[in-house]
């Protein structure tokens, strides 16, 4: 039984290498128990076209418990921001959350950054407003059917931080796809990440007798096929990625051809992939690579336009959890999910990577250890297939999941097996409520290259 901000959280499965995890969601339930009989609270997340994102629940409400329920409620708007996104947060029934959600998103705060972020996004001024509680807007959103087109002559290009893959695609078959290494988030000129692109393209074209549509899986936030954040581009100047990154994939679609480019993130991809292996709904696609990608495809079978940015979503209350360098916040699953958690998990077994110098590298080294039956690494694995298995049932808070595909880089190999298992033992044992979830591994070749098959299907073709 651990203690944080006077809440008992128990946790039966804790992570070997990570003894300090708290997850959200055990904290979450174990605090909403313990405020039952407090004050409501409801909170909403506007986006654009006037949709929003909702969450109601009781804080204590009192001096005691002031500090608990700030750090809740902070936690949850997080939360919603980041899965769901939003330019204006609302804020009924609880004043001093209002007080403090406004001070940590201010120029100066400690969210800054979301606030920043957000407002670059949605091409709005972020803001926080406080409103009587049968005030607070209700929940209202859509959801955008593409993908799953599969006639025609297609290029499915993946932007990955490590690695560009790019497929020729042939009436829903892959007929050609190729891997290649590359190094975008450390290169300032967008020249080198707009040939790269340009390459992969112009490799699949010569695969096909026409190139009829493209479809692009990469990490970041995209709005009508324009770059509004992209960790790809992180070095990138801000006045050259406005003049040559906002539109890169427009730019080099439209030097194969006028033809249909549909450009999403990566890990909408990753959920359209598995709504369409599995001809299901509900599907939440976690992409576990430089970064951690999320995407979500709906009840309806649509991807539903939020931003599913896991990787800044809050995942461990634990004070000493590492600092995300972007937001430099801590917690978020971009150090649990990614290359970036598994070279963290490493340093924490005492695996020395001095000698290797890119994450990427860091990460294959480790691979290599696995694939030898190193008992070390598997501990690193196990770790992440708990913080997986609490994380997917604290995901369950914001998304309706009947199953979950799990892709990239880190899932690869025997790794990718062990992080399953614990995973699927984990809720079985901590929250036996989600047991029917469904987690799935796809086979060697669809981990690496099936999120550019899927790309491929986004653009829809008349007459191909």
């Amino acid at each position: 039984m651990k203690q944080f901000l006077g809440i008992p959280v128990s946790i039966k499965n804790v992570p070997e290498l990570d003894p300090g995890f708290i997850p959200m969601r055990k904290f979450y339930d174990s605090y909403t128990e313990s405020a039952k009989s407090g004050v409501p609270v409801k909170i909403a997340v506007e986006r654009e076209d006037c949709q929003f994102s909702c969450f109601t629940l009781k804080m204590h409400g009192t001096e005691s418990m002031l500090a608990t329920d700030l750090v809740m409620g902070e936690r949850i708007i997080k939360s919603l921001l980041w899965s769901r996104g939003g330019f204006k947060v609302y804020i009924g029934g609880y004043m001093p959350l209002y007080d403090y959600i406004k001070a940590e998103y201010a120029k100066g705060g400690k969210r800054e950054f979301d606030a920043v972020t957000m407002a670059r996004v949605y091409e709005k001024d972020f803001e926080v407003v406080f409103v009587p509680l049968d005030k607070v807007p209700d929940e209202s959103s859509t959801s955008k059917s593409i993908g799953r087109h599969l006639n025609g002559c297609r290029i499915g290009f993946d932007a990955g931080g490590s690695d560009r893959k790019v497929s020729a695609v042939i009436d829903g078959k892959a007929v050609w796809s190729e891997e290649v290494v590359w190094h975008p988030k450390v290169n300032e000129n967008p020249d080198y990440h707009f040939d790269g692109i340009l390459s992969a393209f112009r490799d699949a074209a010569a695969k096909m007798p026409r190139v009829d549509a493209i479809g692009v899986s990469s990490a970041g936030i995209y709005v009508n096929n324009r770059t509004m954040l992209a960790s790809l581009f992180i070095k990138v100047p801000e006045k050259l990625f406005n003049e040559k990154v906002k539109d890169i994939y427009v730019r080099a679609a439209a030097e194969i051809g006028d033809v249909p480019l549909v450009v999403a993130n990566d890990g909408d991809v990753t959920a359209l992939a598995g709504a369409m292996n599995l001809n299901d709904t509900n599907v939440l696609g976690i992409a576990m690579g430089t970064s951690e990608a999320g995407g979500f495809v709906d009840g309806r079978g649509n991807i539903t336009g939020c931003l599913n940015e896991l990787a800044f979503m809050p995942v461990d209350l634990n004070p000493d959890a590492m600092i995300d360098e972007w937001s430099l916040d801590i917690g978020c699953g971009v150090k649990y999910f990614s290359q970036d958690g598994v070279i963290k998990l490493a340093g924490y077994a005492g695996i020395d990577l001095s000698a290797h110098n890119t994450p990427a590298e860091k990460l294959k080294y480790i691979q290599s250890l696995m694939e030898k039956g190193n008992q070390t690494v598997k501990h690193i694995y196990e770790s992440i297939g708990v913080y997986l298995g609490h994380t997917l049932a604290w995901y369950s808070v914001i998304y309706d999941i009947k199953h979950v595909l799990l892709l990239g880089r880190v899932m690869s190999g025997e790794g990718g097996n062990i992080i399953l298992e614990k995973a699927r033992h984990t809720i079985a044992d901590e929250y036996p409520e989600y047991s029917g979830i469904e987690i799935h591994l796809p086979d060697e070749a669809s981990r690496r290259i099936g999120q550019s098959v899927a790309a491929a299907s986004l653009p829809e073709v008349n007459n191909a």
